[in-house]
């Protein structure tokens, strides 16, 4: 979901500003106070300005590598749960601590679930963030024919919901077929094409039958399952990737909605 390394910055900004600050408390300060006879001296822009910015990149950066994140989605992989143009919150210690920018788990809470979705680095490439939903935990054996996921040989329940209608950037969608899918107890809403693969296109990894999760990796899909470039096409998400538990919208700015590109009805929607 995006590509710049916004924990990265966070920080070198967070050192960057702390050492200019520790350094100038502890033995520049000192040096011009006595220089000055007591006098009151007055500081350096660039100290001054680090110690007004460093306790709020600091507070920034703790709550965004352990607490919560923001996230915008950018496209229609996870309608009808997510829209294009939502904004999501992630809940970054659902699934354990984990060091900024090395991701290295610190402190172990807990393990994902199936219908859970969770944002997670790409296995092709770690510096783009994807959100999908957890279908397969480690020891599954997931199969996907006829529109219908099978876990470990069962299908997966779905309800015909009729035909869904979209709206703006998600327009391109209405008249697909909506069903209300339950996995262990977590019921979400699907959208599928009758005429379309049950593959799309470059997926190969279930062409030819149902694989078995490794130990410590996910097999994750879209809600939109025949728009949704997944687990299907390039395997599973180790463990090490995962970002954290997508649990609500708090804003949604659409552009190709007709009039008011916000859909103020989706702020504060908590995400099944």
């Amino acid at each position: 979901m995006t590509n710049f390394d916004f924990p990265a910055f966070l920080v070198l900004a967070s050192v960057v500003t702390g050492a200019i600050w520790l350094i100038d408390a502890r033995w520049l300060a000192p040096r011009r106070r006595a220089a000055a006879g007591g006098a009151p001296v007055k500081e350096p822009v660039v100290v001054e300005y680090a110690r007004a910015f460093f306790p709020v990149i600091f507070a920034v950066l703790i709550l965004r590598s352990f607490v919560v994140e923001p996230f915008r989605i950018p496209s229609n992989s996870m309608m009808p749960t997510l829209l294009t143009g939502d904004f999501i919150l992630v809940n970054k210690y659902a699934y354990g601590l984990r060091l900024p920018v090395v991701n290295a788990k610190f402190v172990d809470i807990g393990e994902p679930e199936r219908g859970d979705v969770v944002v997670f680095r790409f296995p092709l490439d770690p510096s783009t963030d994807y959100i999908k939903r957890v279908i397969g935990l480690p020891g599954d054996v997931v199969g996907y024919r006829d529109k219908t996921i099978y876990l470990n040989g069962e299908p997966v329940a779905q309800l015909p919901l009729g035909r869904y209608t979209g709206v703006g950037s998600g327009q391109v969608m209405t008249g697909a077929r909506e069903a209300l899918e339950s996995l262990d107890g977590v019921e979400h809403s699907i959208l599928t094409r009758s005429r379309a693969p049950d593959l799309p296109p470059g997926c190969r990894v279930l062409a030819f039958g149902p694989v078995k999760v490794p130990e410590g990796q996910y097999f994750v899909m879209g809600d939109n399952r025949d728009n949704s470039n997944d687990s299907r096409c390039w395997g599973f998400v180790p463990e090490e990737n995962l970002v954290g538990k997508a649990f609500g919208i708090w804003m949604h700015w659409d552009g190709a909605r007709d009039g008011l590109p916000i859909a103020w009805s989706r702020l504060g929607d908590g995400i099944d």
